[in-house]
């Protein structure tokens, strides 16, 4: 039983504490403890991260691609770690940022294609809808200060349609023919609106999957946290394909011709 007065929802008793003397922050409480709420914090920066994510609209749909490894600050640590994750019959989405808040998206995601499979109402999740469901998500973490650390992108094919948006910690969405996420946004970002705007309805696949291919190679080369170990997925009307992870081809001998490489000092 509670003994303490001001517990019981009634008045404070001045009888009892005339003065208030017993600040009600401090005054006892009957509500249970746990032992570790005075250590729970929010995340402060992500741990294990992965980098960019690109992503183009193509004549037949979509295709993405990421790399494979997951770094540990900048130890390159985890470099089987798959990026892209299909999400329904007709959805990608591949994230960059902290990989255990992807691994709590993905549960997320998976929870919500089940209970879409259990109403059995001949109706599918398509890309748009999972789009704004991440965009909910994000922003309400966001709004908790307690934000999801990663940028997302969302590539698509429905009823004759191709989706591709980016949705970030903060939810802010945005929709292009061309995306990237990380450092390819500065990097992989300006060589894809080059080769694919304005081009989204004449690119075949094999042109996509060459400038995807060059894109990766080039974030290989600049991007300290990246993998020459990626995936390509693609999206069409007959459904979603993520390759097995592949390797790039790729030649360092261009780097004798730079000032200040090896011996070379002038």
């Amino acid at each position: 039983m509670d003994h303490f007065p001001t517990n019981w929802g009634r008045p404070r008793n001045d009888a009892y504490d005339a003065y208030g003397t017993h600040p009600i922050h401090h005054r006892p409480s009957n509500v249970p403890k746990d032992t570790f709420s005075e250590g729970v914090q929010r995340t402060q920066q992500p741990i294990v991260t992965g980098t960019s994510v690109l992503g183009i609209k193509y004549k037949d749909g979509i295709m993405m691609a990421a790399d494979n490894l997951a770094s540990y600050g900048s130890l390159a640590r985890f470099k089987d770690v798959p990026r892209l994750q299909p999400v329904g019959t007709n959805t990608i989405v591949g994230a960059g940022g902290d990989m255990s808040d992807f691994q709590y998206l993905q549960t997320l995601l998976d929870g919500l294609v089940v209970d879409e499979f259990t109403a059995q109402d001949g109706n599918t999740l398509g890309p748009d809808e999972i789009h704004e469901y991440l965009s909910q998500v994000m922003y309400a973490r966001r709004s908790k200060m307690n934000p999801l650390w990663n940028s997302l992108i969302v590539g698509g094919y429905k009823d004759g349609k191709r989706f591709l948006a980016y949705v970030d910690l903060l939810g802010t969405t945005y929709s292009a023919s061309t995306l990237a996420t990380g450092y390819g946004a500065y990097i992989a970002q300006p060589l894809l609106r080059k080769a694919v705007e304005g081009r989204e309805d004449d690119l075949t696949e094999e042109q996509a999957r060459q400038i995807i291919e060059e894109c990766m190679r080039v974030l290989f080369y600049r991007d300290a946290r990246s993998l020459d170990k990626y995936q390509v997925a693609t999206i069409t009307d007959k459904g979603v394909t993520v390759s097995e992870s592949q390797f790039l081809k790729t030649s360092w001998s261009f780097a004798e011709g730079i000032r200040g490489y090896g011996a070379q000092t002038q």
